[in-house]
């Protein structure tokens, strides 16, 4: 940033501004993954609550709402639409009461493989090659550690 203002930019012009090229880039995926993700008949974040089912075969909604950085007001909704569409399942734990545990169901596992081509099609919506991706992810995963850390 140093050598932007340095280089006389005026760190006040939109085009500067990391937050906007984030949240346009953001937008753009939005649309792609919407078209990639209509004939699985799932929207974007019942996608992100299917890839880690798909990983971990079950979780509780608490670290379905953690790992997606989603509170439960907005999770639990998401999880009720995907259980009517019988994708999923959402039953109280034996151990602990409090906790609802979300499974796939049989309809849910076998949507695994059809849901194969998204990561592709998305590949050749973004255009770069797989290591510029590659790098991209690592640096937005640091980026996010960062910002984390500042605001705690």
């Amino acid at each position: 940033m140093d050598d932007l203002v340095a280089a006389g930019s005026d760190m006040l012009l939109l085009d500067q501004q990391l937050c906007f090229s984030l949240n346009a880039a953001s937008r753009a995926f939005g649309s792609i993954y919407r078209t990639a993700l209509k004939d699985l008949g799932l929207t974007y974040p019942q996608y992100l609550v299917m890839l880690l089912l798909w990983e971990h075969g079950e979780l509780p909604v608490k670290q379905l709402g953690e790992r997606l950085r989603l509170d439960s007001g907005t999770l639990s909704p998401l999880l009720k639409r995907l259980e009517a569409t019988g994708m999923v399942t959402r039953e109280r734990s034996v151990q602990d009461e409090r906790s609802v545990i979300v499974s796939l169901t049989e309809a849910g596992r076998d949507l695994r493989e059809p849901a194969r081509a998204v990561p592709r099609h998305i590949g050749a919506a973004a255009g770069l090659p797989l290591s510029d991706l590659r790098t991209l992810r690592e640096l937005l995963t640091r980026l996010t550690a960062n910002l984390d850390a500042a605001g705690a």
